[in-house]
């Protein structure tokens, strides 16, 4: 079972140095939305590089990529930093770390760009502010797609069905809980599917 974490701190800082910079930044976002003015607050997080789907914020698209570490409010980022910690290092040990890291911010950021781009905000509405790294997230659900539907030998029968629930489970969630960015998700895991298999052509690398 690959989703299954076994190593010690030490271990795990040395075989997955990207996913500890991602945690890491998630942290040290949080930290600093919540002594400036708090991360729920929807000013703070548009100051701080959130997305938003009206102008002039919809044309600085810096913000697609710096959404990605912020998060609004304690549980948000609780849950999407556990998500990191125990579901991506398979992916990064497969890929190497810049591969991987290519993979996570390429799929967090479009996942954003979809989002944005297929957003109707409502009349009479400032916009819809939208963060979190849960686009990065399921671009790495999209890349163990891939594997476990196109490459069945490199995952084991149960780590095929955690993911498959996983994803079913998720999206549900994604429609199923008010002021969830289901877009986000659904294009993050898109992009992570065929990022992946576009990377695994262009650089290849010996695997183990």
């Amino acid at each position: 079972m690959i989703f299954i974490r076994y190593e010690n701190w030490k271990s795990y800082l040395k075989f997955y140095p990207a996913t500890c910079l991602f945690l890491l930044a998630n942290v040290v976002m949080f930290l600093i939305l919540t002594l400036n003015g708090g991360s729920t607050d929807p000013y703070t997080l548009i100051d701080f590089g959130a997305t938003v789907d009206t102008e002039p914020y919809k044309s600085e698209f810096w913000r697609y990529l710096t959404a990605i570490f912020l998060h609004n409010g304690f549980s948000h980022f609780l849950f999407n930093s556990f998500a990191l910690l125990v579901f991506a290092p398979p992916l990064e040990r497969l890929l190497g770390w810049w591969r991987y890291a290519v993979l996570y911010l390429f799929g967090g950021v479009l996942a954003n760009v979809l989002s944005i781009a297929l957003s109707t905000p409502s009349p009479g509405v400032d916009g819809t502010v939208s963060v979190g790294a849960s686009g990065a997230i399921y671009a790495v659900y999209g890349a163990f797609l891939y594997i476990a539907v196109l490459q069945r030998a490199s995952m084991d029968e149960g780590s095929r069905k955690t993911l498959y629930g996983l994803l079913v489970m998720g999206l549900i969630t994604s429609f199923a809980i008010p002021n969830v960015d289901y877009m986000a998700h659904i294009g993050g895991m898109i992009a992570g599917f065929f990022i992946y298999g576009l990377i695994i052509r262009l650089f290849k690398r010996n695997r183990r």
